[in-house]
């Protein structure tokens, strides 16, 4: 009988103890899987939320205000070396006006005058939004779509219509990260002078409009190239066309209200956040989602590292075992090694005996530990993710009533009784976060396996020291 055939049927000479010893193992090798599986899961999902969540700066004009009169708007020109910087990949640049309907009037909000559109046509529109108004004078109301509050329990003018925003952008393919999915027509260049425009599909219903047709704004006619669908309810009521076209009808040569700066990686967004700060100076207020960033994937790197931690100790655990268990063996068998070695066996030959024993011990043991890993590796992960994140979330808040000069999002504070609209996406962060899939790869199992038969190896080995000093006389003279 060769060493290989005895070493695995010595592996079964004690049912008892072959399962014992299967099932301890079993359990080691399973959790240093389950470890395994779950660390692989989060790093993929940090390189994920790294690539896609706050990678961006957000560039305004300096001490910039919805409400203020002041014109402190950027320039193209100031912008346009941002592009050049390290690190950085794309500058999407933003003008936003706010458009009353023709023949509407705006009620008088925490000392903000009203007045009627009928007067100029400056900054009117024919378009009427199509977004759903909730009146709550309590501040309370419940239900869908842009809520107004009024202090005091005061009404809406009958006539009175929601403003539109109008968007002109670099970028009209997406607007504040989210991207339009055009249904009909086609999309609109960020540099093109033609008065066209892409409007939401809510907003063509409302208005009677598809491809082709016209609206007026600023007194100009401008045509619906195309109509989009979005996930985003803000975009429902807003008009988007090139950043050349809304320059040129607010009479706003060259300004820019907003700019957002996307940064190749979240690991350069410091050091391109610096440039940005550097390269502007006072003109601009420059910030970034750094520390959001860092506190969304926080959790995960915690998992992260008790996954390593684990599994370093699952392994070293399956190391001490398979030693003790050998060291045990060993010395069970010392007659029969030393009969062995009296018969002319050397302690190689001897040796690998043990180690195929050990060897087919921990075989047995990582098919238990498979199933234990491929059914716990999900559910841990999981369990290790939820423990460690929270939900955050992100308001989104747009628009009360401003001047000319105003950013998407610029004028989103309630101010002096005044009102506001809110999209939350509450817990998006943390959803994001918590929808981790632990993918079980050939890669993790052969890993598993590998490890655990070096594992194997090396406990037999360290136990095989015992083997070399067994001399066969002493040993028969004991007996």
């Amino acid at each position: 009988m060769n060493t290989v055939s005895r070493g695995i049927r010595n592996a079964f000479r004690n049912s008892i103890r072959t399962t014992s010893i299967v099932i301890i193992l079993g359990l080691s090798i399973g959790l240093s899987l389950t470890m395994l599986i779950a660390r692989q899961a989060v790093t993929q999902k940090i390189s994920s939320v790294k690539s896609s969540i706050g990678n961006t700066i957000t560039i305004a004009p300096a001490g910039f205000s919805s409400f203020s009169s002041a014109n402190n708007a950027l320039t193209t020109s100031q912008l346009s070396p941002l592009a050049s910087l390290p690190h950085v990949t794309n500058i999407t640049e933003t003008l936003t006006d706010r458009l009353t309907t023709i023949g509407s009037s705006q009620p008088s909000f925490g000392g903000f005058g009203g007045q009627s559109s009928d007067s100029t046509s400056d900054n009117q529109t024919s378009l009427s939004s199509p977004i759903k108004i909730n009146v709550d004078a309590n501040r309370s109301g419940s239900g869908q779509g842009f809520h107004v509050f009024i202090n005091g329990g005061a009404s809406l003018p009958a006539n009175f219509s929601l403003p539109i925003s109008i968007i002109g952008t670099n970028n009209p393919g997406s607007i504040d990260g989210t991207t339009l999915n055009i249904t009909s027509g086609k999309a609109i260049s960020g540099t093109t002078t033609a008065d066209d425009a892409v409007i939401s599909s809510g907003m063509a219903s409302k208005n009677n409009l598809k491809v082709g047709s016209t609206f007026t704004a600023y007194g100009t006619t401008l045509t619906v190239a195309g109509i989009f669908t979005t996930t985003n309810q803000a975009l429902g009521g807003e008009v988007i066309v090139s950043l050349p076209v809304e320059q040129t009808l607010s009479g706003q040569s060259s300004d820019v209200t907003s700019a957002i700066a996307t940064v190749d990686s979240l690991d350069n967004l410091s050091s391109a956040t610096a440039a940005i700060k550097n390269k502007l100076g006072s003109n601009a207020d420059v910030t970034s989602s750094i520390d959001q960033a860092n506190q969304t994937v926080a959790p995960l790197n915690s998992v992260k590292s008790v996954a390593l931690f684990s599994l370093i100790g699952a392994v070293i655990a399956g190391g001490v075992i398979i030693l003790l268990i050998m060291i045990m063996i060993v010395r069970e068998r010392r007659r029969e090694i030393g009969v062995l070695k009296a018969i002319g066996g050397s302690n190689v030959t001897v040796m690998s005996q043990f180690m195929i024993e050990a060897v087919t011990f921990t075989i047995l043991g990582a098919l238990v530990g498979l199933i234990i890993g491929v059914a716990g590796g999900q559910p841990v992960t999981k369990l290790l993710v939820n423990n460690t994140s929270t939900n955050s979330a992100t308001t989104i808040q747009a628009a009360g009533f401003g001047g000319r000069v105003g950013g998407p999002t610029a004028g989103g504070a309630t101010h002096g009784g005044g009102f506001a609209r809110q999209f939350s996406a509450s817990g998006a962060v943390g959803s994001s976060i918590k929808n981790i899939h632990a993918a079980i790869g050939w890669s993790v199992l052969f890993y598993g396996l590998g490890a655990a038969i070096i594992i194997a190896l090396i406990g037999s080995a360290a136990a095989s020291i015992l083997i070399a000093r067994v001399r066969p006389a002493e040993v028969m003279r004991a007996e």
